[in-house]
């Protein structure tokens, strides 16, 4: 059986994939098509219902529950690893007020967290691929830019400083790890296919992690100039327990989302299914 994949290019993710997709690892009789996409890409596929499975920002699911169901393997939530607030020239996150903000997509979880940090203080957000946001930032196209992925490792090289750590005001909200994207499933697949596809997942996560250290060439090749520094940072950073089993933590922290995006405006009420079965 041939089912569609879609994840983005970034280390985490081609780690997490590698062992599924060149068929390294145990996948049931499961063959995977995948292409590759920047995170906002896959949302707006996610939204056409265009995958069977496929990586997306945690914003996007709150759309998309009905949908799509989580799976248990392949997420990335942590702590300490939140979107930065960065700026040149600003010195607080109050004086964002007003001002022109990057940020990298309506519906990545990096905005969804802004939002809710500024409390319904105006900015204006301008929507740039996320390896874009540094530079509108150095040229004067935008006032600060929230930043996600590997441009948290870069920034302070480049003289940008943070303004808040979007990861921060949600662990001290809540006391969860911040849910930043999960593996989503259709429910079209049905649930023994869907359970499959979690199996492999993890089986794919466990292989990397017995591999750990070993930046192969699918992770090389798609990680957009980064050196191998920052890639293993990447993979360090956005890849753990949380990866192999969302775990009792890691829903409780993607139930207290929802219930916080009930509570903004944001969805209208909780879905009846979040979480995919396991069977």
């Amino acid at each position: 059986m041939k089912l569609t994949l879609a994840f983005s290019p970034c280390p985490n993710d081609t780690y997490i994939f590698d062992a599924m997709v060149h068929r390294k690892v145990d996948t049931e009789g499961l063959e995977f098509e995948y292409f590759m996409a920047d995170v906002e890409k896959l949302n707006g596929d996610a939204f056409a219902e265009k995958p069977d499975i496929t990586k997306l920002s945690f914003h996007a699911f709150l759309h998309l529950a009905g949908q799509y169901l989580l799976l248990d393997s392949g997420a990335a939530l942590g702590f300490g690893a939140g979107p930065l607030v960065i700026s040149k020239n600003l010195k607080n996150f109050a004086d964002l007020k007003g001002k022109t903000v990057a940020i990298p997509g309506i519906y990545t979880t990096a905005n969804l967290l802004f939002s809710l940090a500024m409390n319904k203080a105006e900015v204006i957000k301008k929507e740039l691929l996320f390896s874009e946001i540094e530079n509108a930032i150095l040229c004067g196209e935008v006032d600060a830019g929230v930043i996600i992925h590997e441009s948290r490792f870069t920034y302070q090289l480049k003289g940008l400083h943070k303004l808040i750590d979007l990861g921060e005001f949600w662990e001290q909200r809540t006391g969860y790890p911040v849910p930043l994207g999960g593996i989503a499933a259709h429910k079209r697949l049905g649930a023994e296919v869907i359970a499959r596809v979690n199996r492999s997942i993890r089986r794919s996560v466990e292989y990397a992690n017995s591999h750990k250290g070993e930046l192969n060439g699918f992770i090389r090749c798609n990680a957009r100039e980064m050196d191998d520094s920052v890639m293993q940072k990447h993979i360090d950073l956005y890849v753990n327990e949380f990866s192999i089993s969302l775990g009792i933590q890691g829903r409780q922290a993607v139930t207290q989302l929802f219930e916080f995006a009930i509570a903004a405006g944001i969805i209208s009420k909780m879905p009846e299914r979040i979480f995919a079965p396991d069977l």
